[in-house]
């Protein structure tokens, strides 16, 4: 009998109370991601500053860490399944606050890359790790429910704190601190973690297969560059090789796992409707809002002016309705439906993101707030629902696989969304026309990004320097006005199919055994 087995064969007293503080530290993981991928965004202004990497350089920065964790998520899924989760979960939290250092201290933009991509193979570590741990502690499914909600608002409540935080720190400290963070947050995962957390692994895993970790990499890492490029360039000869070897690498990876006996991802999965429904959910859903965020604490900054810790708590409101939404969003889809809790949180972020095309650079932050809260609610009700799903579709031996495509999904949403609506706003930016008088080399750095045309401005008169700062402001605003109405596009068209594909999908609610 697993350890896993024995700590839920109590469910009163003592062991009772001990699933709800490993619970506890297992979100920790959850904050410690979550807070890292919102304080980038705020610091980009001043890291472009110091760093002064080019437009392309500084999505590279934003996405890279997506890409890495998207490509080995699964691999790392079920690794965790096959070593166990919790020696994972701990190995990947001590990489993370190591690799945090280094973040902090990049001194090139090549060096932030690398660094970022590394934070990514730390991060591909924690989430399905956390998703798994918690479908093997909680065997009744409204615990689990609950349990899945309050890790679900932890992760809103991270990407809440994360500009708050790092907002008073840009404010008193050098960008690099945002990541310095992270260190604290490990370390107290790693200390309690140890003596709370039971370990819980597949009983007969099988070898892990090297080479589909390899293909599913390539694949993977493959395709969300094409994507990036022809979103950038236009067709070239580099996103047609990346884009063959990416559906390559994953046909390839599919074909071997339908072969081996013991697979790295059982595609048998996939024929549950529901758990695929989930899953395509998640990544369009992630695609349709992660471009926007990306962009929206530089909006905040460089175009309404705002101060960094203003600019954080104007996030708030999106993180107060994912955390409220997610914490009844098990009940409530029990009490309704899953479909129509799915399909109307996503119809909610769809409307929100379309009020956001009106937005100009003088907008009152009455709109901004209401629709931040409407994508906040709308995403505390979809996620937390559709994590549910996944989970509750599978065996608990391959919980830490499925959490891995459920995480894959959100990655990868995230890569794409920052990649094509991303590239919207950057090709949108790069299109104003610089006004007349201003030097050739001024105006190039100017197009380069929009921290780059307010740090060129400096050197010019200040009429020059207005008119400049000014026009490109307006193209940035007008890119961001475009990728809102993409992604709102993107979440009413997954609302619609959410309602369809998850037509008598429900929430499980006998206790398991």
């Amino acid at each position: 009998m697993t350890d896993t087995v024995k700590h839920e064969s109590h469910i009163g007293g003592v062991r009772r109370s001990g699933r709800w503080l490993a619970l506890a530290v297992l979100v920790l993981a959850v904050l410690l991601v979550a807070v890292d991928a919102t304080v980038l965004g705020l610091a980009t202004p001043f890291l472009s500053e110091d760093l002064k990497p080019s437009g392309t350089q500084l999505l590279w920065i934003g996405d890279v860490y997506s890409f890495v964790i998207a490509g080995l998520l699964v691999s790392m899924g079920s690794l965790g399944d096959r070593i166990g989760r919790k020696k994972l979960l701990l190995t990947g939290a001590v990489a993370f606050g190591a690799v945090s250092v280094l973040n902090a201290y990049a001194t090139s933009p090549e060096m932030m890359i690398v660094a970022r991509a590394l934070l990514g193979v730390a991060g591909a570590t924690l989430m399905p790790s956390t998703l798994a741990l918690i479908r093997n502690l909680f065997h009744d499914p409204r615990e689990r429910s609950l349990a899945i909600g309050i890790w679900g608002a932890m992760a809103s409540a991270g990407a809440a704190v994360g500009p708050v935080v790092g907002g008073f720190l840009l404010e008193h400290f050098w960008w690099g601190s945002v990541f310095l963070i992270n260190l604290p947050v490990m370390a107290v995962l790693v200390v309690v973690g140890v003596k709370l957390i039971p370990e819980s692994k597949n009983p007969d895993p099988g070898p892990w297969d090297v080479a589909s970790v390899g293909l599913s990499l390539v694949g993977v890492i493959g395709v969300v560059y094409a994507v990036k490029e022809l979103a950038a360039e236009g067709p070239t000869f580099g996103a047609a090789l990346a884009a063959a070897l990416g559906i390559g690498g994953l046909a390839g990876f599919v074909r071997r796992q339908l072969t081996l006996p013991t697979p790295l991802l059982d595609m048998r999965l996939f024929r549950n409707r529901g758990f695929s429904a989930a899953v395509t959910a998640d990544l369009l859903t992630i695609l349709g809002l992660s471009g926007l965020v990306f962009f929206l604490s530089q909006f905040f900054q460089l175009v309404q002016g705002r101060q960094p810790l203003e600019a954080g708590l104007a996030e708030l409101p999106a993180a107060v309705g994912a955390v409220t939404a997610g914490l009844v969003a098990g009940s409530v889809a029990r009490r309704y439906s899953v479909r129509s809790v799915v399909a109307g949180g996503l119809g909610a972020i769809g409307l929100a993101l379309a009020a956001l095309t009106a937005i100009g650079q003088s907008t009152g932050y009455p709109l901004l707030g209401v629709s931040l809260l409407v994508v906040g609610v709308g995403a505390g009700f979809a996620f937390t629902v559709t994590a549910d799903v996944i989970l509750s579709t599978v065996p608990k031996e391959q919980a830490g696989a499925a959490s891995a495509v459920s995480e894959t999904a959100y990655e990868l949403g995230a890569a794409l969304g920052i990649a094509l609506l991303g590239s919207i706003v950057t090709g949108v930016y790069r299109g104003f026309a610089a006004p007349a008088g201003i030097p050739a080399d001024t105006a190039a750095a100017a197009h380069d990004s929009l921290g780059g045309a307010v740090e060129a401005s400096a050197g010019l008169a200040p009429a020059q320097a207005d008119a400049l700062v000014t026009a490109a402001q307006d193209a940035f605003v007008d890119g961001l006005r475009i990728a809102s109405g993409a992604g709102a596009a993107v979440l009413l068209v997954t609302a619609v199919a959410a309602w369809f594909l998850l037509k008598g999908q429900k929430l499980a609610d006998g206790v398991e055994h």
